[in-house]
């Protein structure tokens, strides 16, 4: 080999590596690492009858978070957690859908706002920085533009003390007639103006009006959270919408290596937290956390 020839080679060696060590640079060559960490939401533990019961079982099947729901006995999750090393990331507002901040009576959402404190309360207890919250729910007794201005009229009173906690408010997509399309979600969310609000996303409820992976790239780095579920459209037009969820995870329509792909896309690098059946056996729960795996994997 001559020096002009080696020269060259090198030259273009050296141009390869630095290509390759350009931040969100993609090739086959150098697989992206996926530091997502694996949940599961209390309800989809379905072993164990106490606390602290359940936060083991869901230690044994390999998660590495539970996302308890508010108002527990605060002493008592605390102590699970302790007892089991596992890490609560968030917390589930237990009374968003008994006490809705669009409901017509005032007492109602006064009851929705007291309650979504003690959620914030308790996830700052826990060490957890997001609470999800469904914000309201459209209805025929409550018209889409009263949930819009309610929810946000009392999701305002309740940002200061999300400020206070440094806890985030995430909103959720869920089947209650309400910001039906990824460009109104962000909307809802960014006119607040606090980096203390934003989104909680579902890859499973967002089936039927739309596709995951085109939801997480308009709501980016507004997604402070995300829901592992899976949805069947053909058992749902079978058997009733409901039923599009008696499906495992990876055998329904969720199209999980374009939506992982997605994630990539917006650089999120946080929990995916599993609210799916299955979990009522040890090996159940397991199975979850496997099929889990496979999906960061895909």
């Amino acid at each position: 080999m001559n020096r002009r020839q080696f020269t060259k080679n090198t030259m273009m060696a050296s141009a390869a590596i630095s290509t390759f060590s350009i931040p969100g640079f993609s090739n086959s060559l150098i697989p992206a690492k996926r530091s997502l960490k694996k949940g599961i939401m209390w309800g989809s533990i379905g072993v164990g009858k106490t606390i602290l019961e359940k936060f083991k079982a869901a230690k044994l099947a390999g998660f590495e978070g539970v996302e308890p729901m508010s108002h527990l006995n605060r002493n008592e999750v605390l102590k699970a957690r302790d007892a089991t090393g596992l890490i609560i990331p968030s917390v589930c507002n237990a009374l968003h859908w008994k006490f809705p901040l669009s409901d017509p009576d005032p007492k109602v959402r006064e009851e929705g706002v007291a309650a979504m404190k003690v959620s914030l309360e308790d996830a700052k207890a826990y060490g957890a920085d997001t609470v999800l919250l469904v914000p309201g729910r459209v209805s025929e007794t409550v018209s889409y533009d009263e949930c819009w201005k309610r929810s946000i009229e009392e999701i305002k009173k309740v940002i200061p003390l999300a400020e206070q906690l440094n806890v985030r408010i995430a909103v959720e997509n869920v089947w209650n007639n309400f910001l039906l399309s990824p460009m109104e979600a962000a909307s809802y969310v960014d006119q607040f103006q606090s980096k203390m609000m934003g989104s909680y996303f579902d890859c499973g409820n967002i089936l039927v009006y739309g596709w995951p992976e085109q939801w997480i790239r308009i709501l980016g780095p507004r997604i402070a959270k995300v829901h592992i579920k899976e949805f069947s459209r053909k058992i749902a037009d079978k058997q009733g919408k409901g039923a599009g969820f008696g499906v495992k995870l990876l055998e329904g329509d969720v199209n999980w290596p374009v939506v992982m792909k997605a994630f990539d896309d917006i650089g999120y690098s946080n929990w995916t937290t599993i609210e799916q059946p299955g979990g009522d056996t040890p090996e159940g729960l397991k199975d979850l956390c496997d099929r889990l795996t496979k999906i960061h994997a895909s």
